[in-house]
C-alpha cells in the first residue's frame, strides 16, 4: 500500500503575486504603525507634544491589518490548530473532518459577515467618526465585512474546491 501524502497542486502565478503584494502591504502598514508610535512617544516624552491623532490612526491601521490578513491566514491554513484527534483518525476520516471544519467555518463567517454588514449600515447611517480626525468608521466596517465574507468563501473553496485533500501533514 502506498502511503497517503498531501497532493501538491502547482500554484498559479497570480497566487504568488497576490500573496507577495498583500505581504508587502501588510509590512508597510505594520511599519507605519511602528513608526507612528515611535514618533508619538518621542514627541510626547521629549517635547511634550504628542501626535493628537496617533491613537486613531493606529486603531484604523490595525483594523485594516487584521482583517486583510484574515483571508490570507485561511488560505494558507495557518490558523492555530489542535491535532491530537488527527493522530487517531485514518487519512479519509481526517479529510472528512477537515472538510467539515471548513464548512462550519464558512457558515460562521457567513453569519459574521451578515452581522458586521448590518452593523456597518448602522454606523454609516449615523456617520460615526473618530474624535480628532473625524474619519468616518463606515468604510472600515464595510471592509471588515467584505474580508470576513472573503474568508468564508475561502473556507468553502477549501471544503469543496478542486484538489481539496488533507492539508494536515500525514
Amino acid at each position: 500500500m502506498i502511503p497517503s501524502r498531501p497532493v501538491k497542486i502547482p500554484e498559479h502565478r497570480w497566487k504568488r503575486h497576490a500573496e507577495g503584494l498583500l505581504g508587502v502591504a501588510a509590512s508597510i502598514i505594520l511599519f507605519l504603525m511602528m513608526f507612528l508610535t515611535f514618533v508619538d512617544v518621542v514627541l510626547r516624552y521629549l517635547f511634550n507634544r504628542p501626535i493628537a491623532s496617533a491613537f486613531e490612526l493606529t486603531e484604523l491601521m490595525l483594523v485594516v491589518l487584521i482583517f486583510a490578513g484574515l483571508p490570507l491566514v485561511s488560505w494558507a491554513d495557518e490558523h492555530v490548530t489542535m491535532d491530537f484527534i488527527d493522530r487517531l483518525l485514518s487519512p479519509s476520516a481526517r479529510q472528512r473532518l477537515e472538510r467539515g471544519v471548513h464548512v462550519i467555518s464558512a457558515a460562521i463567517m457567513a453569519f459574521l459577515t451578515w452581522q458586521v454588514w448590518l452593523k456597518a449600515d448602522k454606523i454609516w447611517g449615523y456617520r460615526d467618526a473618530t474624535d480628532v480626525l473625524r474619519v468616518v468608521y463606515g468604510p472600515f466596517v464595510y471592509f471588515m465585512a467584505v474580508m470576513i465574507g472573503l474568508t468564508g468563501a475561502i473556507h468553502l473553496y477549501k471544503a469543496f474546491g478542486p484538489g481539496t485533500g488533507s492539508a494536515v501533514p500525514q
